[in-house]
């Protein structure tokens, strides 16, 4: 089983970048209502720019908040992906201070503002992939290990070959549990299933 890290509380990490101030601030979040308000409650309505991201399992949203286009949400999201993370919330807060960083500068300012936050905050393991067995006839094979191989977060640990068809061991997001037997099923109409197995 896979195990990803959220943040056991709220941690905060500061730079100063030629003259601009960044701030972040990283908390723990259940869903994305949570993750809205904690964004909505961390940002400095004083400040030039509130860029932030979230991950929540396959649910992710990312804002530059005014800055060019790509060059502070999505480094934030990259430092939370890169770190393993998942069902966090980073905002980096930043108070120009007169000098333009430049595209480069303002995805490293951004991006390493939040991985530091993160590095240096508290972490607990989730426990976000549970095993289950995916069994299906020789027809299918194919078509599902394509759909399979495109699932993000979907490991496939072995494949074991019987007269019929093929059992697949998996670990598999809890998250993703439903929409995976509701894919599997309506790919194979209904002829693959796909159960969890015991712990």
């Amino acid at each position: 089983m896979s195990t990803f890290h959220t943040l056991a509380g709220t941690s905060r990490a500061e730079q100063d970048i030629k003259k601009s101030r960044f701030l972040a601030v990283a908390g723990a979040v259940s869903d994305p209502e949570a993750a809205q308000a904690f964004v909505a409650g961390q940002g400095d309505p004083g400040a030039h720019h509130n860029c932030w991201a979230w991950r929540i399992g396959q649910a992710y949203r990312f804002s530059d908040d005014g800055e060019p286009t790509g060059t502070a949400g999505k480094p934030i999201l990259g430092a939370i992906d890169g770190q393993g993370m998942d069902r966090v919330a980073v905002v980096v807060t930043r108070w120009f201070g007169g000098i333009r960083l430049g595209t480069g500068g303002l995805v490293r300012a951004y991006g390493g503002t939040a991985a530091l936050c993160l590095r240096g905050a508290e972490k607990v393991p989730l426990r976000e992939r549970v095993p289950a067995t995916l069994t299906c006839v020789f027809a299918d094979l194919a078509l599902l290990q394509a759909r399979l191989a495109a699932q993000e977060g979907v490991e496939i640990h072995d494949t074991r070959f019987g007269e019929t068809g093929a059992d697949w061991t998996l670990a598999v997001p809890v998250e993703r549990l439903e929409a995976m037997s509701r894919l599997v099923s309506d790919l194979t109409n209904g002829r693959a299933q796909l159960r969890v197995d015991p712990a």
